[in-house]
């Protein structure tokens, strides 16, 4: 971080992230990329028009107190010399007020404009959405214009235009004023027209607007009353607003609601004119001390508490293990961007106010500062999980019943806060004080604690350093586990309908339908998967000499150690919860000097998901601009109305550029890694962590190592492809930027029905888990063909295995209002050279995984810590299955599982809802 971009951050990013953030918003609502640069046009010409007024009063001061002085001066410098005339000169300038820093009052406009330049320059000249996009007799809004050629040079209309324009604009506004500020002008006009010139026309369009509307505002100051004037084309235009959203059909409640309030600002200055007279106005008094101290407050609110409260909860998932990036560099960012945003960009408009208009900005922030640390507390506190880019599994959605309650809170918080700031409007500035050392206290612990944390593993732990090689052996026996976090075993038939060509691919393969999982998340389902049933639930429980971290770490040991200690090479990637920690840590097996270990964190690091292409190298990069981009703008959305939240959460997109289009393709150079869908046939962008585990799956035979050795090898794979769905490309389901299977998504009803029974595909997530469930199929399938080519494929046992399922609602399994798919994992078994693609209807559990593996090759199994024997007995009778309430791995030091709801399956067919009774809780 240098001190440049520390500046950019500080000054241009705010304007930068406004200006995209409506020229989104617009583009959704609208779907025209002319008509929304129109619009943010309008809005960002609005926004600062008070600031260019208050800007030309300041030069009008200056002309006229010049002009006072003039003859004075002019006198003065005749007669006297040297020192003389400089005292002198000085002197005049203490009798008058004057100081010669004041000339600069005349730039005041010229600098204003330049960040504000710089920001729309980044913004549109690199937008790529606008490539293509024809508005009116505009060809391509992402290219120069280029009207006609002479020769090879292209003559561009539109700077052109914009030249004259700005040209005309400072002959009305320069009138009668001195020659150097008619120079500043026209030269400035001189400079836009190089620089823009050979610019997209999409940012020469908006230049343009801004100079038209210039021109209209010049006209406007030379009127005998230009505010009622200005009031009243306002009113009009809040008006047109307000009637075209009503009119519109294809616009939702929700956004008819916020389109209409932004009609109805635009008329409030008038309608506010009319029923306040100034003589019944009370004199207020402006209150800098609160001001400052509440944009103080506000910018450590979003800037540091709120995003470091976000990393603290699970630090090493921001964390950039090559790079060995720290994560707190992402809160600085967001700290900096914050103060860019409130206090400097809240200071300048606060300096050009009024002393009026001072009073009323100083009752807005104490108001505003009381309204998001309710909306940021109080609401919005339980929408799922959240990734380390910042999206939720499941999009933010509120009831009607959460707007109204917001809202009372808001009108109650308003109407307190008003009253508070009339009675004790001087104390106000040391509340905020109290408040911004409670903020920069807490933010400062979780930053520490971010810090600590980062520290902490990197010397205590074991960091991937290598890349995984998996060994098998020509001669020899290979096991290989292949846990797949989230597999749905119920989809398996419905897979194997669409593509029966699959049934080549998994020769030898038995498919067990029948199976369980004991929880509904890797952290209660792992256990039993990786140490066979000493480790249910009710048996983890039942033993209160180990924590659940010693236990996890114990059952992740125990096949790894078994076919150790039987002569095999051990090699384990990833294994899940290692230490109870979310990202993979292999220390656990430092004990086993001889084990290979590796983590796949960042296999996109070193390979491409697609191996047609060099998209996975700028994956990391657009990762973290996401973060520094996205983080601030999350806790924006968190302090922000209900009303409000889903528009600037925007499907985890947070209202980045959207191509001009408006459909969704989300590219302000550079590609998506947040898909947002169109119901289930249309996505745009790609799913990040999908992308990891894709990547890991498509370049297995890069990394399998092939020897004629007879020494035996043992594989414990772990790999999360089902665990994030997406929508991918239909037929071949591969990750795509762009996705359209409309085509392909003609017979639903016929496509998913297998031996009568049709699996519901409705909605986005139950299509997006039986894409990446399949997508795991094909890919894994091109892996066992290269094992086959290979020769390592009849003398290979395989184990396809679960850990949980997903209530996805699509065979109507439920048990107490609850759908009992979450326990229904993927297990399928290929034996060594087995023949054929057989389904097997006997009861199963993933805890059968450890007695499968060693079955006919480790005589009479013994679990290596507890001696007791691994088998298949601990699925007799009926089969309890535990859903703890708001399990996390914070709780590992804890010597069992918390209270959770009970559900016993009777019989051998989890398929059957009467199977399932609801024992309570325990």
């Amino acid at each position: 971080m240098t001190f440049i971009s520390v500046l950019y951050t500080l000054i241009i990013t705010p304007l930068e992230l406004l200006f995209e953030v409506i020229f989104s918003i617009a583009n959704r609502l609208i779907g025209n990329a002319g008509l929304s640069i129109i619009f943010l046009s309008l809005a960002v010409n609005f926004l600062v028009l008070p600031l260019y007024k208050r800007a030309d009063e300041l030069q009008a001061e200056e002309r006229d107190i010049q002009a006072k002085m003039a003859y004075r001066l002019k006198r003065t410098k005749e007669t006297f010399k040297g020192d003389e005339r400089f005292f002198m000169v000085q002197e005049y300038y203490r009798i008058n007020h004057y100081k010669p820093v004041y000339a600069l009052k005349s730039s005041v406009s010229v600098l204003l404009q330049i960040p504000f330049f710089i920001a729309a320059y980044n913004l549109l000249s690199g937008m790529q959405g606008l490539q293509g996009m024809r508005f009116g007799f505009i060809a391509d809004l992402g290219r120069e214009d280029a009207m006609f050629m002479i020769g090879n040079f292209p003559v561009n209309v539109l700077p052109i235009l914009m030249t004259i324009i700005n040209v005309v604009s400072g002959i009305i506004y320069t009138k009668g004023h001195p020659i150097k500020e008619k120079v500043q002008v026209y030269g400035l006009a001189a400079v836009f027209l190089i620089l823009l010139y050979r610019s997209p026309s999409g940012l020469v369009f908006y230049w343009l607007l801004n100079n038209v509307f210039s021109l209209v505002k010049n006209v406007f100051y030379k009127l005998k009353d230009p505010k009622k004037a200005l009031n009243i084309v306002l009113a009009i235009a809040g008006l047109a607003v307000i009637v075209s959203t009503l009119i519109r059909a294809d616009l939702d409640a929700r956004q008819k609601v916020l389109l209409s309030a932004g009609g109805l600002l635009l008329a409030l200055p008038l309608i506010t004119g009319f029923i306040r007279k100034k003589e019944d106005q009370k004199p207020v008094k402006k209150n800098t001390g609160a001001f400052v101290t509440g944009t103080i407050l506000m910018a450590l609110f979003t800037g540091l508490l709120i995003p470091s409260t976000v990393m603290d909860a699970s630090a090493l998932e921001f964390v950039d293990f090559v790079q060995q990036t720290n994560p707190v560099y992402y809160v600085i960012n967001a700290v900096i961007l914050a103060f860019g945003s409130w206090v400097l960009w809240g200071g300048v408009f606060y300096f050009f106010m009024s002393d009026k208009t001072k009073a009323l900005f100083s009752r807005a922030i104490w108001i505003i500062c009381g309204v998001a640390i309710a909306d940021y507390m109080l609401f919005g506190t339980k929408l799922g999980t959240l990734s380390s880019t910042l999206q939720y599994v499941v999009s933010p959605s509120f009831e009607l019943s959460e707007h109204l309650v917001n809202l009372l809170v808001i009108t109650v918080i308003i109407v307190v806060f008003s009253f508070l700031y009339d009675k004790i409007g001087n104390l106000v500035k040391y509340v905020l004080i109290i408040g911004i050392l409670a903020a920069f206290f807490i933010g400062f612990m979780n930053s520490s604690s971010v810090a600590g944390t980062y520290t902490g593993y990197w010397l205590f732990s074991k960091p991937p350093t290598e890349l995984l090689s998996i060994p098998l052996s020509k001669s020899g026996k290979n096991v290989i586990v292949i846990f797949l976090d989230r597999a749905m075993g119920t989809q398996v038939p419905y897979i194997i309908n669409e593509k029966p060509e699959l049934k080549e691919k998994f020769e030898g393969f038995t498919y067990y339908p029948n199976t369980i999982s004991y929880g509904p998340s890797t952290l209660v389902g792992s256990p039993a998967l990786y140490g066979g049933y000493e480790y249910t639930p009710a048996n983890i429980n039942a033993d209160k000499t180990k924590t659940l971290i010693d236990t996890q770490n114990e059952a992740l040991k125990v096949m790894p150690v078994l076919f150790y200690n039987n002569g095999y090479t051990i090699t384990v990637n990833d294994p899940a919860y290692a230490n109870y920690k979310v990202n993979s840590d292999i220390s656990v097996y430092d004990d086993y000097p001889d084990f290979h270990c590796y983590t796949t964190t960042n296999t996109l690091q070193y390979y491409n998901w697609d191996k047609s292409s060099d998209r996975s190298e700028s994956v990391i990069t657009r990762v973290n601009d996401i973060r520094n981009r996205n983080f601030f703008i999350f806790s924006m959305m968190k302090i922000s109305p209900v009303i409000l939240q889903e528009t600037i959460y925007d499907g985890g997109m947070y209202n980045e550029a959207v191509s001009a289009a408006g459909n969704g393709d989300r590219s302000s150079g550079a590609f998506s890694i947040v898909q947002t869908n169109d119901g289930i046939s249309k996505c745009k962008g790609y799913s990040l962590y999908f992308l990891n585990s894709y990547a890991t799956v498509n370049n297995l035979d890069k990394m399998t190592v092939i020897s004629d050795s007879k020494q035996d090898t043992f594989l414990m794979m772990y790999n999360d492809m089902p665990h994030w769905p997406c929508v991918l490309q239909e037929p071949e389901y591969v990750p795509s930027a762009n996705i359209d299977n409309t085509n392909y998504d003609v017979d639903m009803v016929k496509r998913y029905t297998v031996n009568g029974v049709t699996m519901k595909m409705e909605n986005y997530l139950q299509a997006s888990h039986y894409h990446v469930n399949m997508a795991t199929f094909i890919k894994f399938g091109e892996w066992f063909d290269y094992l086959r080519a290979n020769g390592v494929y009849d003398n290979t046992r395989i184990i396809l295995v679960g850990d949980h399922g997903r209530d996805l609602g699509q065979f109507d399994i439920t048990c107490n209002n609850r759908d009992m798919e979450l326990f229904m994992p993927l297990l399928m078994v290929k034996d060594f050279n087995a023949k054929g693609f057989t389904v097997n209807e006997d009861f199963m559990t993933n805890g059968d995984t450890p007695a499968l593996a060693t079955a006919g090759i480790i005589k009479d199994p013994v679990n290596p810590f507890t001696g007791k024997p691994i088998n298949s007995d601990g699925k007799s009778g009926p089969q309890t299955v535990l859903h703890p309430n708001d399990w996390d791995p914070s709780g590992g030091h804890l010597t069992g599982f918390p209270a959770g709801d009970l559900y016993t399956l009777y019989g051998k067919d989890p398929h059957i809802a009467e199977n399932w009774k609801y024992a309570g809780r325990g």
